[in-house]
Parts: structure tokens; C-alpha cells; sequence
């Protein structure tokens, strides 16, 4: 009898980093993109594309979430499952809700357009889901990509 003929195994992993909040450090999540999506066999434009919406995310972070000369540290969180990438990242600083910011209105001209909002618009179209949660003082923001 095999127990097994019915059972899907579904392995997860799970790496961190850890930046600290100075924009120099985002080379070094370029870095660890890079390795993630060589491991996993990921299409050069899907590494790229998901290295772009979290620089983008921890950028917005660094410039944004503490006062100016506060050492801070950023942690991302990957966990890699089946055919998912789950991002959380998770910050001290100011409480900010990307996921409650209005969506850029694209028909506008540029001149037109309001300052800001277009990384957020980029994370939205790049990643398959975003969310967000302040718990214990601190931001969660969770980006999943479909792999």
C-alpha cells in the first residue's frame, strides 16, 4: 500500500536580509534578488522586475520612515513556496499604508500629474498582491509574486 500516491508535498524555504537604512545598503539587495533568482530559475525579467518593486519599497522607506541620521534596520523576508515569492518587509518607522494610497491617474499629463505615487503604482503592477499591517509598532508590508 502506498500512502503516498494521493499526497502533495509542498516544501517552503525561507531567506532574510537585513539593510539598514541608508541608501548605499540597496546594492545589497540587488545582490540578494540576484542569488534568489538564480536559484530558482527565474526569468532575468522576473528577477528584475521583482528588484525593482522592493528597491523601490525599501527606498521609500529609507527616505520616508525615520528622522534624518536614526540608524534603523529593514528586514525582508522571503518565503519561497511552490509557485509563490511572499515579501515582508518589516520596518520601525513612521506607520505608512501603501496599499491606501489612491492610484495614479496615467491619463494625466506629467505636468498635471500630483508628485508621487508612481513607485506605488509600480509595486501594485509588478507584484500579484499587496498588503499591509501595522503590529507592534511596526510596518508589514507583504508584497506576493506568482512564480
Amino acid at each position: 500500500m502506498n500512502l503516498n500516491s494521493n499526497k502533495t508535498t509542498i516544501l517552503t524555504m525561507e531567506k532574510e536580509i537585513r539593510i539598514s537604512n541608508q541608501l548605499s545598503e540597496i546594492a545589497g539587495l540587488a545582490i540578494f534578488i540576484e542569488e534568489l533568482g538564480e536559484e530558482l530559475s527565474l526569468s532575468v525579467e522576473t528577477t528584475m522586475n521583482i528588484n525593482l518593486a522592493l528597491e523601490e519599497a525599501i527606498a521609500n522607506i529609507i527616505m520616508y520612515a525615520y528622522p534624518p541620521q536614526e540608524q534603523h534596520d529593514i528586514i525582508l523576508k522571503v518565503t519561497i513556496t511552490e509557485n509563490q515569492l511572499i515579501f515582508l518587509l518589516t520596518d520601525n518607522g513612521l506607520s505608512f499604508d501603501p496599499t491606501q494610497v489612491e492610484e495614479v491617474d496615467l491619463s494625466l499629463s506629467i505636468e498635471e500629474r500630483p508628485i508621487g505615487g508612481l513607485g506605488i503604482f509600480l509595486i501594485r503592477s509588478i507584484m500579484n498582491e499587496v498588503s499591509y499591517q501595522r503590529l507592534d509598532g511596526e510596518n508589514h508590508l507583504i508584497m506576493k509574486k506568482d512564480i
